[in-house]
């Protein structure tokens, strides 16, 4: 059988896409993942489906792709990735915050203008039920639920870090999907009554029943095959054997990592890393995997009195957060400030949000210690010993640096080398150590001595130096693959998702991201998904 679609990826934006798309009912689609295929949300491992778990983005756990990259010169670190249909959308931390105004408005004057902001706004509002706010910037009939923590949810330190905010002058933000004037404010979340809303349960649950959409979990993609120029089917392996599938159009929607990953697998990339490799070169697109964006982060770490209260069952572990800008900063809200709700160890440790329990990664020892030893001791060392603390997620998301994704071998089954290169550009880290300082500042306010607060980390030491060795990332690696016209030589794809220099191919995630957003790319993500169907069938 040839498939009208063939979709690789049942992420964010590959379920959005294959819910669209199968709309036409003389259109076969086909939507393919690596990761298990669970259907309904009852039938989702309670460590996946309830949001306050983090259980999933633990190194070595079965549907987390466990990528390891670079996010210095040397500096390893794990790259959690949703490998299930759903992507990322079900392991992830919930966060459902829209890319800002500006940020489309850039992607237009880039050369992509259906993609400006008036031009994307119908499909946010498309994607989503707004359970909060009902205005023209809020959608009531999309399939993804979108809620926000009321005051009686709010964890202590959240109240007290929405106070200290709004005490050292910053305003207050109700609606971060608004473009409004940035400030402090409850997180939008996907999660009703504690539930992960991920993308395998809003938009392909209720239409498992359609004869032309085929969902096919377990089935890891090689590569593209390529007939000439044109792309004519996906090479898989399913069930331990090799698998053909042959479509008429062949859509990427493996994420910011894999979709650069399988380009440069099929022979589209640079050409000279291709042939190092023995690829044969189907197209020379030096822009794959280069021009990596992404959200440099680091943990200030504090405790707070001993609070032994079980987590509720509709717990959200990161509830309230402040966007802001960078003194003498070039670009409006570049810097965030994420307050989470409980210590890491209670989000990995057990999905029922008890203390008491065998935690998630000691089930699956084996695993958990093969993906460790690939990572730093000093990391993991680290990030036992500050399990236990809360934090304030100190994130840069407009940075300067940039990365690459790169072929480490021809081989599917091995992961792409991933050097994220941050604090490579010297504007960035002066705009993090200003983040951090903020950070310390509201730790010291009366809000937060009220609940005992003591800083751990970081000290008096040069905060420069501290960050350097403590850096983290938001894991939103973005704009590998990046849309523009066809006169940009950086540029992958069109603004129809089209791949320059073959037929028959698109890549519809992150990664074709233009730059990156001033937010998390969840929203934006899904709404990649929406917007790429509605332009699938009009012509360029």
């Amino acid at each position: 059988m040839t498939y009208d679609v063939i979709i690789v990826g049942a992420g964010s934006a590959g379920c959005a896409l294959a819910a669209r798309l199968s709309e036409n009912d003389s259109r076969q689609v086909l939507l393919l993942d690596a990761g298990p295929d669970y259907e309904r949300l009852d039938n989702f491992p309670a460590e996946i489906s309830r949001a306050r778990s983090m259980a999933a983005t633990f190194p070595g756990h079965p549907i987390n792709w466990s990528f390891v990259g670079e996010l210095t010169p040397g500096q390893k670190y794990p790259l959690a990735r949703g490998k299930l249909v759903g992507g990322s959308s079900a392991v992830n931390g919930t966060y459902f915050i829209r890319g800002r105004r500006e940020d489309f408005d850039q992607w237009a004057a880039l050369g992509n203008d259906l993609w400006s902001y008036e031009q994307v706004l119908p499909f946010f509002k498309k994607s989503e039920r707004d359970l909060d706010f009902a205005d023209e910037f809020h959608g009531q009939d999309g399939p993804m639920p979108v809620r926000r923590p009321g005051q009686k949810e709010l964890q202590p330190v959240s109240q007290a870090f929405i106070e200290a905010c709004l005490r050292a002058g910053y305003p207050e933000d109700p609606d971060k999907n608004a473009p409004a004037e940035e400030g402090v404010g409850p997180i939008p979340r996907n999660v009703v009554d504690g539930f992960r809303m991920n993308t395998a349960v809003t938009y392909l649950a209720s239409i498992r029943n359609r004869p032309n959409l085929t969902v096919l979990g377990d089935t890891f993609v090689r590569r593209v095959i390529f007939d000439g120029k044109r792309a004519v089917g996906v090479e898989t392996e399913r069930d331990g054997r090799p698998a053909e599938f042959r479509g008429n159009e062949i859509v990427l929607s493996a994420g910011g990592i894999k979709s650069p990953h399988l380009l440069m697998l099929s022979g589209v990339g640079p050409a000279d890393s291709l042939r190092k490799h023995g690829i044969e070169v189907v197209h020379d697109s030096p822009g794959v995997g280069r021009n990596v964006k992404d959200h440099p982060s680091v943990f200030v770490n504090y405790r707070v009195r001993e609070d032994r209260t079980p987590l509720p069952v509709d717990f959200m572990p990161f509830q309230t957060c402040l966007n802001h800008t960078a003194a003498e900063s070039t670009v409006d809200g570049d810097l965030q400030i994420t307050c989470g709700a409980a210590p890491y160890s209670r989000m990995i440790g057990s999905a029922t949000g008890k203390r008491i329990g065998v935690p998630s990664y000691l089930t699956r020892p084996l695993a958990t210690l093969s993906a460790l030893r690939r990572l730093p001791t000093r990391l993991v060392y680290t990030q036992a010993r500050n399990q236990d603390n809360l934090v304030l997620l100190c994130s840069l998301d407009a940075e300067q640096s940039t990365g690459e994704i790169y072929l480490n071998s021809a081989d599917p089954a091995d992961s792409p080398g991933i050097s994220l290169n941050y604090l490579s550009d010297p504007a960035d880290l002066p705009r993090v150590v200003a983040n951090v300082r903020l950070a310390l500042e509201l730790l010291q306010s009366p809000q937060f001595k009220r609940l005992g607060t003591q800083i751990v980390s970081p000290s008096d030491e040069d905060l420069r130096k501290w960050i350097t060795g403590n850096l983290g990332t938001s894991l939103h690696t973005s704009s590998s693959a990046r849309m523009g016209p066809e006169s940009d030589p950086t540029a992958v794809v069109d603004q129809y998702c089209r791949v320059h220099g073959v037929e028959g191919l698109r890549v519809v995630d992150i990664s074709i991201m233009p730059t990156i957003i001033r937010r998390g790319p969840a929203a934006t993500a899904v709404m990649i998904g929406e917007r790429a169907a509605a332009l699938f069938d009009l012509a360029g």
